[in-house]
């Protein structure tokens, strides 16, 4: 069991998902339950599956996890992509939210590559 809370990933993600909420405030309304809901629903999905993982019974299910977050992430790029072409975004906003997803993603890599060295080694 991992604590979640001082995985440098998860803090990353969390603030990723704060500044997705933080910007899609200003989103047209009639995307209340469109494209906003599932873009901070996908934001979520990445810290969250972090600490579910966390908390499993193993290695190899915290690596599960760790690939569903990793989904999430590229999920959430795309959706912040498409808000950028609709003009919901600009094009430096998503460049920042693109940079910070890539930062996640090569960290839950570098992560899961460290869970299964050691799952090789027990």
């Amino acid at each position: 069991m991992h604590n979640y809370k001082e995985l440098k990933i998860w803090q990353k993600s969390v603030a990723l998902a704060v500044n997705i909420y933080k910007r899609t405030r200003s989103f047209p309304k009639e995307e209340l339950f469109g494209l906003t809901s599932q873009i901070r629903r996908s934001g979520i999905s990445i810290s969250s599956n972090i600490a579910e993982g966390a908390y499993r019974n193993s290695n190899n299910e915290f690596n599960h996890f760790l690939g569903v977050a990793n989904g999430s992430a590229a999920e959430v790029d795309t959706q912040l992509f498409i808000a950028k072409e609709l003009e919901f975004i600009s094009q430096s906003e998503y460049e920042e939210f693109n940079l910070e997803i890539t930062q996640i993603q090569k960290m839950n890599y570098t992560f899961q590559q460290t869970l299964i060295s050691k799952n090789q080694k027990s």
